[in-house]
């Protein structure tokens, strides 16, 4: 088992609510995952920063990082973090997945010391600023996917002028670099820098809009359009200049309907040449962390749970309309019984959607041990 460290930074504020996910606001205690320990070298997980993009676990050469289960994890439906790692001993403590990690969730330390140079993404951005010109009207705090900004001491000028005085903070520790305050900020005070360029796709044929990538993204990249009546709209929207192409929905998406490329990495940062090739290339498909559970006294025998998996909805459009009980042949779920029975434990996408619809949380994901 890992071990959980607790440290405490300053006084605890209430917390925010982000994508279903609750993560600390500024000044909470952060928890820690040791990962390994090998004489004065540590491997430290930060949950609390990661945003599942799986960066390292693609750019790791010895593959002993694992994600999994991250749409779960982002709409908070099971107990675990994105990131796990092997036990196999092959890690050689080399710091590529630290240094490729986008937000700094990841770290080697050597006697309790976070090794940390111009070969690390997180160190290589350039921070999120607010200049001079900032008149404190809260649009950037509003839009803010992370919450993590904050106006302080916002009040009328005292000089008799037509101003409002404050002190507008963003908290780098949670910000994603995705832009949002300094587009809608109407004096242009606020720069920032994006970690990587991209492409994105997504197969609409593929795609269930099971909403699980909207409920991920770390930068409210994506969502869903409010259609008129009668109006046909696509199922999930990309704002492209929102995104950090991280990748994170694709990592989250149970049918894989989505492909995230990393074209570049945006900062000049020692090694990136070596660290785009590698990025460049296909990112590993998530590994199956989790397992189903269920209720057979609670369950209902509804069959919520059986139209809404998108998997079973890839298997057959027939059954995503609602045909419950026309298909003999179901690959995930099915009500046999008047209850609801896994049929395949395998092939789950983990994205939690059954455990969402569920009415009597009659079916839920727990952890599952990966060697």
């Amino acid at each position: 088992m890992f071990t959980t460290i607790e440290i405490h930074n300053h006084s605890c504020k209430p917390l925010y609510l982000i994508a279903n996910k609750t993560r600390p606001q500024a000044g909470c205690r952060m928890r820690e995952v040791l990962l390994e320990s090998r004489d004065d070298r540590q491997h430290v997980y930060l949950p609390e920063k990661c945003i599942g993009c799986g960066s390292c676990v693609q750019i790791c050469p010895k593959g002993e990082l694992i994600i999994g289960s991250v749409g779960a994890v982002a709409r908070d439906l099971i107990d675990k973090d994105y990131i796990e790692k092997r036990r196999s001993g092959a890690c050689v403590l080399c710091a590529l997945c630290a240094s490729i990690c986008p937000t700094g969730a990841l770290e080697v330390r050597t006697a309790g010391k976070a090794e940390k140079d111009e070969s690390y993404l997180s160190v290589a951005l350039q921070p999120t600023t607010v200049s001079d010109k900032c008149v404190h009207c809260g649009l950037c705090l509003e839009v803010c996917p992370q919450s993590c900004i904050e106006i302080r001491d916002r009040q009328l000028s005292q000089d008799g002028s037509l101003r409002v005085e404050g002190k507008t903070i963003i908290d780098l520790n949670r910000c994603v670099h995705c832009g949002w305050c300094a587009s809608v900020c109407p004096t242009g005070a606020i720069t920032f820098q994006k970690p990587f360029s991209g492409e994105f796709f997504r197969d609409d044929q593929v795609c269930q809009a099971c909403r699980t990538c909207v409920h991920t993204c770390p930068a409210n990249a994506l969502f869903n359009k409010e259609g008129k009546a009668g109006e046909i709209v696509e199922k999930v929207t990309h704002r492209k200049d929102a995104c950090i192409y991280c990748g994170a929905c694709a990592q989250a998406c149970p049918v894989r309907a989505i492909t995230v490329r990393k074209t570049s990495i945006v900062p000049e940062m020692k090694g990136k040449k070596a660290f785009e090739k590698k990025l460049s290339e296909p990112a590993p498909w998530p590994t199956l962390t989790s397992c189903l559970h269920t209720d057979e006294k609670a369950c209902l025998g509804c069959g919520n749970c059986v139209i809404a998996c998108p998997v079973n909805a890839l298997f057959d459009p027939y059954l995503a309309a609602g045909h419950l009980n026309e298909l003999e042949e179901k690959p995930l779920l099915e009500v046999l019984n008047g209850t609801v029975r896994v049929v395949n434990q395998e092939v789950c996408g983990s994205c939690a959607t059954c455990s969402m619809i569920c009415p009597v949380e009659a079916i839920w994901l727990e952890r599952r041990e990966v060697a």
